[in-house]
């Protein structure tokens, strides 16, 4: 592999393991709220006992990601520094704000929700965690709007002295129609994945803790709304980047001939000329354009039409790639909300899961986290060769001087330091999990309080 390669793989391994903890980030803090606004309105301390619950597991998942978000910045100034150089006035802001989101708003009001629990009046305590989930919300929201520039750049120009690009309105970078589409269908994601953990955590922990019942169908409905809601924007966000990128639409069914009324395949064998396909008609035209008549461009003509556009080159991205991991998002995201929808209806007034189906939830979380990241690597890899749509290519980007060797190098010390913080994260998590919603003496401790081994 040369520099380019390495350094792509370096940038992809280092975000989608800062994105194991984000979505968790946002949807926890979301449930929390949730919950204490719940305990206020009812009185009843059960849904006291497990905001504080899910809130443990909020700052654990928030430290980590905290600490993998700062690798994340480091790589990219390291490895990155062409692309920083060029578009630092146009990232600059939105990563500035986000770290004062994140280190000082999110940070300062959960430390004030932990350490305020019996000092701060209830309805004041209560606003620091609905702080916190905002403050996530937000902060997802202007790191979409740095993402989405890259794949459809707007509000910049390049400056005539300096050669760099410069931000021209920041609310117009904010309001680019494709961070309007991705955010919507981000926050949904994140709903399955937190939905997901306290679905599995409860399962584990109900038949000792009954108030773990409650919890249980709260995430099992959180994940299946999330993940209704995620096929609803993702079908916005398909429109919206077929409009803007339509070779990764393209790329998404291996689609090389222009075609009206175009087909997509669930599963094939054999690109472009299939040897076996079971194609659903019409659809792939509806997901592009929604309408099932709808011409679809194919990849040779697009780039056809980009080579003469912006001159020689491949401008075609790795099908197979996009094309299975298109796939495998809607399909793993799909049996996500299923396996919660089937909870739910074999949970309905009262009554017990079978056991098989409670031996398996525990590890649920692994679906919409899978799904999660199967959608930023169609998302990231299908815009390939450009690092900024229509404007600069991969190859533009990558740190001047940069050796294999020194991305080898820091691309094996993030990953022991990854793994690290992934053993750390499990092992509190597990703790966490274990111990009781009412912490007794061990004297008082009584057998169905004792925690699970």
């Amino acid at each position: 592999m040369d520099v380019l390669d390495l350094t792509r793989l370096q940038f992809a391994v280092v975000t989608i393991y800062h994105y194991f903890f984000v979505p968790l980030s946002i949807s926890l803090a979301a449930i929390a709220a949730g919950l204490e606004i719940t305990w206020l309105r009812t009185g009843d301390d059960k849904f006291r006992d497990l905001t504080k619950f899910v809130g443990k597991l909020l700052i654990v998942t928030f430290a980590v990601g905290v600490v993998t978000g700062l690798v994340q910045e480091f790589q990219f100034g390291m490895a990155w520094s062409a692309f920083a150089k060029f578009y630092g006035d146009v990232f600059g802001p939105t990563l500035a704000i986000e770290g004062m989101l994140a280190f000082f708003l999110e940070a300062t009001f959960l430390a004030l929700w932990y350490f305020g629990w019996d000092r701060l009046p209830r309805l004041a305590h209560a606003a620091t965690i609905v702080i916190v989930s905002l403050g996530t919300i937000l902060s997802a929201f202007i790191i979409l709007a740095g993402n989405s520039f890259m794949q459809n750049p707007v509000a910049y120009a390049i400056d005539p002295v300096t050669g760099r690009a410069r931000l021209t309105s920041f609310t117009e970078l904010l309001l680019n129609k494709v961070n309007l589409a991705a955010f919507p269908h981000t926050l949904s994601g994140a709903a399955m994945v937190g939905g997901a953990l306290v679905l599995a955590i409860a399962v584990w922990r109900m038949a000792h803790e009954p108030a773990m019942r409650v919890l249980a169908r709260l995430g099992a409905w959180v994940t299946l709304a999330g993940g209704a809601a995620t096929a609803l924007t993702g079908d916005h966000l398909g429109k919206v980047i077929t409009s803007v990128q339509p070779m990764k639409m393209a790329a998404a069914e291996a689609l090389y001939q222009t075609t009206e009324g175009a087909p997509f395949s669930v599963f094939t064998i054999g690109k472009p000329l299939p040897s076996f396909s079971v194609d659903i008609p019409w659809l792939l035209s509806i997901l592009a354009k929604g309408s099932p008549g709808a011409t679809v461009q194919g990849i040779d003509d697009l780039q056809a039409q980009y080579a003469a556009q912006y001159g020689p080159g491949s401008y075609v991205p790795m099908i197979p790639v996009a094309f299975w991991s298109f796939r495998l998002m809607i399909g793993v995201g799909m049996l996500a909300a299923a396996v919660a929808a089937f909870y739910l209806w074999r949970t309905r007034k009262g009554r017990s899961a079978p056991a098989w189906l409670l031996r398996w939830l525990p590890l649920i979380p692994l679906l919409p986290t899978a799904a999660n990241t199967l959608g930023w690597i169609f998302t990231e890899t299908a815009r390939q060769p450009w690092i900024a749509f229509g404007i600069s290519k991969v190859a533009d980007g990558i740190s001047p001087g940069l050796t294999s060797a020194e991305v080898v190098a820091s691309l094996t010390g993030f990953t022991l330091v990854y793994g690290v913080l992934a053993m750390v994260w499990l092992r509190l998590i597990r703790h966490l999990a274990r111990q009781p919603l009412h912490p007794v003496a061990a004297s008082d401790k009584s057998p169905e309080l004792a925690p699970v081994y």
